[in-house]
């Protein structure tokens, strides 16, 4: 008895585990939904920044703009998004594989690393790192960041990049490909890049006033605080997606647990139940002896 006792106690905590799980698991889709069509729906906004951007180029020498000067890289900035919070399946420990990755690389090329910790795993990861300059730190960012959410980083890492004290920005995130696929991913910021598309007639008349060289200069900036806002509305969609899918395979390991608890009760219960009646019939036998 003592050990069905056992079984029964061990049956009921982790009844209590999985709908802890189980309800993680709805939370989690909720903000995913929502964090993928953001993500979905700001992809356009880059989309024509880029556009714009590559029609700008066609009429001016963007190389001469100091946002996209290229020059020997001796520092490199690496922006890292992570969560806040554990219990993301392999989120997190993915992102800062990576990042390992990526210093070790900067050592083999002789280049110092300067980094920008984005959520409090990052935080706690790379305040443990030798060798790297930790310049900034940002735990409880917002959901949906807003421009003044970004403006920070944003101001901080074009004022080192023009001030020369980094050759090379780069943020490093989880990119959305899926509630079941996501990919991290390595995106330059600066020196400022842009993937050339075809504009097709929709910008082949445009006037750019006061000029293309001033429109230039605010549109490059527009342009890298759409990138970091993407990046961030990526990486929401990312591990909201993947703690989905952790709590999910959680309360599915919690049910398959269950039951075979149940049946090592129902098999320990009908040992039990087995010996009793072979005791009863025992001492049956012996007194009618």
């Amino acid at each position: 008895m003592a050990q069905t006792k056992v079984i029964k106690t061990r049956i009921k905590a982790v009844r209590n585990t999985r709908q802890i799980t189980k309800a993680m698991e709805m939370v989690a889709a909720s903000k995913m939904r929502r964090a993928q069509e953001t993500a979905l729906k700001s992809r356009n906004y880059r989309n024509m920044a880029c556009s714009i951007l590559t029609r700008l180029s066609e009429l001016t020498d963007v190389d001469k703009h100091p946002l996209f000067a290229k020059r020997p890289v001796k520092t490199r900035l690496i922006i890292v998004i992570t969560s806040d919070r554990g219990l993301a399946g392999a989120y997190n420990g993915n992102v800062l594989r990576q990042l390992i990755s990526e210093l070790k690389a900067g050592q083999i090329g002789d280049i110092k690393s300067q980094i920008i910790a984005v959520g409090k795993q990052a935080s706690k990861f790379v305040g443990r790192l030798k060798d790297v300059q930790v310049i900034g730190v940002y735990e409880g960012f917002a959901e949906h960041p807003t421009a003044n959410d970004i403006r920070p980083i944003l101001d901080t890492i074009i004022n080192k990049f023009t001030l020369k004290a980094v050759d090379l920005v780069d943020v490093l995130y989880t990119q959305y490909k899926s509630s079941i696929k996501q990919v991290v991913t390595v995106e330059r910021v600066l020196p400022a890049a842009f993937e050339r598309i075809k504009n097709g007639d929709e910008l082949a008349d445009a006037i750019f006033e006061p000029s293309v060289g001033a429109v230039l200069d605010n549109v490059t900036e527009r342009l890298i605080e759409a990138q970091l806002n993407q990046t961030f509305y990526e990486a929401q969609a990312s591990e909201h997606s993947m703690r989905m899918m952790a709590m999910k395979n959680a309360t599915d390991n919690a049910n398959d647990l269950i039951d075979d608890l149940t049946l090592a009760f129902n098999t320990v219960r009908q040992a039990s139940i087995t010996q009793e009646l072979a005791e009863i019939t025992g001492g049956a036998e012996a007194i009618s002896a």
